[in-house]
């Protein structure tokens, strides 16, 4: 009960997200109307279809994600037909086409119809609005997705999905009513209602237009890092540590920053499931295909990571001495790596990252998501501990919790027959990148400089996707905020630089600093420059990074450009790319 409380909590608290923007317009557009006849079964209509389409996406049944797909297309195509029936009554009465003649009647039923139509021309219009809304996954709707994931759909999992859609509909219903009462003031004092509505039309086609073509993705890369996660952790704090909470959301799959940690006692371990198949893995790296069947009689850790994630290098040490210090007792780590970047699909990549990294152990490539899916996984980093019998007997997701899911380790080995010796385990400590982050003083999250999941964005020509552009950086960058200089092609993904001199600059608060790059397409080695607070980094230098800021861009991975050894603060951090053809992706802190 108290999870749907706080999912509901949740969905209030989305009117503070940007991400509720691109419905606002489609909500506003019916405020006009009476609450109960009109407005109401809009906001019915968005709460059940976005509960509905997200719990079949997470049930896993086949085409949820073409039926997300198309059915915003039809979406669009009927608000296309709403706005300008608003705009254009005479025009849409007019117009002879079967598919405009059926929009212009759904937008007209109320007044040739009555209640019966109206209600039923608002719910599909709120239908269509749930279809348009992709809210962002922040702590308390990853939660909910999370035990999804983990324990199947459920009739808990779908009130929850609606109560947290639920409350994002009571945010937009006050926010309509008070809408509606200054339209009403501004009917009354001015006697403009036919222009408000004609207004409200050329609204809806112009949001019509701008998600059609992907510009409220786009708009959304200049407004600040800064999110409602902060606000959304405290009702989770509630619960307990028994849940995830997440700092940054990439769409349904997320890469929780705070420890998940288990109430349960290592000698009350639940059986979560059994071990899936692995037979999906496009490839194996350090050992032949392995399968469930050959793992069992093995204590076997499932690491699901990706080796550009800063987060999945920081629990590297953890598993690799794991994997040292109990593979003669019957332990098996395996690795799942599954690609969140173009580049990190190539398996000559993988291979080289594994090697630079120093994992031994085996890995499976996992290109298409299929051992991921068949986990029902949806976080970076991720493992699962399973027992000799091939149980699931504890999952972790996120960085911390070591010491726990040692001693888990430690009994599932002397549960399968292996004699536990007692003895002194040395602390486990990573270096470079993949030291334990100074999470006591982080105040910059991930940030993506391709445009569809860039967020602030502070260079003041406009962003021009996927195409070529001069930026240039502003003398002062506002914190957490980000800045081109130079010519860019920013693309989806990344940004690639089409000439030499480029840069980059970001205001940030956090110890280390990290930058995922790649080369050129032609692959040529690309150098650079850093400065912080336009100086050498000198002692702050990263591990890829020399003290006079020199460095080179070899190949496409994380690199660690800033670590600082004195007190954390407020610094920009610029850097100048001497060759063109470099690829920028994210920026992490740490």
């Amino acid at each position: 009960m108290l999870l749907i409380v706080i999912a509901f909590l949740g969905g209030v608290l989305t009117i503070l997200s940007p991400c509720i923007l691109p419905v606002v317009p489609f909500v506003f557009a019916r405020t006009d109307q009476p609450f109960a006849t009109g407005r109401l079964p809009l906001l019915i209509g968005l709460a059940l279809t976005f509960a509905l389409v997200t719990g079949v996406g997470i049930a896993g049944l086949n085409g949820a994600a073409q039926l997300s797909h198309y059915g915003r297309w039809v979406s669009l195509a009927l608000f296309g037909v709403f706005g300008a029936s608003l705009l254009f009554p005479a025009l849409s009465a007019r117009l002879s086409r079967p598919f405009f003649g059926i929009g212009n009647r759904v937008a007209t039923l109320s007044q040739t119809r009555g209640t019966r139509f109206q209600i039923g021309s608002a719910l599909l219009l709120g239908i269509a609005t749930g279809l348009l809304w992709a809210p962002c996954a922040g702590p308390i709707l990853g939660l909910i997705l999370t035990g999804a994931a983990l324990h199947g759909a459920s009739w808990k999992t779908a009130a929850a999905l609606t109560a947290y859609a639920c409350g994002a509909a009571s945010s937009l219903a006050v926010v309509s009513g008070l809408g509606k009462q200054a339209l009403d003031r501004l009917k009354h004092s001015l006697g403009v209602g036919e222009r408000v509505r004609r207004v409200m039309g050329a609204l809806v086609l112009l949001s019509v237009t701008a998600i059609g073509f992907g510009f409220d993705t786009r708009a959304l890369a200049y407004v600040p890092a800064a999110s409602t996660t902060g606000v959304e952790s405290r009702p989770v704090g509630l619960l307990g540590t028994r849940h995830v909470q997440n700092a940054d959301s990439v769409q349904s799959i997320q890469k929780p920053h705070i420890e998940r940690v288990s109430l349960k006692s290592p000698s009350s371990l639940p059986v979560e499931g059994r071990l899936p198949s692995l037979d999906g893995a496009q490839g194996w790296i350090n050992s032949a295909p392995l399968t469930s069947d050959a793992l069992r009689g093995k204590v076997t850790v499932v690491n699901f990571w990706t080796y550009s994630c800063i987060n999945c290098l920081r629990t590297l040490p953890y598993l690799k001495t794991w994997s040292d210090r109990y593979h003669n007792d019957g332990l098996m780590v395996v690795g799942v790596h599954t690609p969140e970047f173009a580049f990190e699909h190539d398996p000559s990549n993988v291979k080289r990252a594994v090697s630079d990294l120093g994992v031994r152990y085996p890995v499976a490539i996992d290109n298409d998501y299929r051992i991921w899916q068949a986990f029902g996984n949806q976080y970076w980093p991720a493992f699962y501990i399973v027992d000799a019998q091939g149980r699931i007997r504890y999952h972790h997701f996120g960085e911390g919790g070591y010491a726990e899911a040692e001693k888990v380790i430690q009994q599932l080995l002397a549960e399968s027959g292996h004699a536990m010796q007692t003895r002194d385990m040395p602390p486990i400590q990573g270096a470079g990148a993949q030291a334990a982050a100074d999470n006591a003083d982080i105040g910059s999250g991930e940030t993506y400089v391709g445009y569809q999941q860039a967020r602030g964005f502070a260079s003041p020509e406009d962003l021009r996707p996927d195409n070529v552009a001069a930026y240039t950086v502003p003398s002062k960058l506002p914190l957490n905020s980000w800045a081109l200089g130079g010519k860019w092609i920013v693309g989806g993904e990344a940004a690639v630089l089409d000439d030499a001199h480029g840069r980059i600059a970001y205001r940030f608060h956090a110890r280390d600093l990290h930058l995922v790059l790649g080369p050129g397409v032609d692959g040529k080695p690309v150098h650079f420059r850093v400065t912080i607070d336009g100086a050498p980094p000198g002692d702050a230098h990263g591990a890829d990074v020399a003290a006079d800021g020199s460095g080179v861009v070899t190949s496409a991975r994380l690199y660690q450009l800033v670590r600082q050894t004195d007190a954390v603060r407020d610094r920009t951090f610029t850097i100048e790319f001497l060759d063109p053809g470099v690829q920028a992706f994210s920026f992490t802190f740490g």
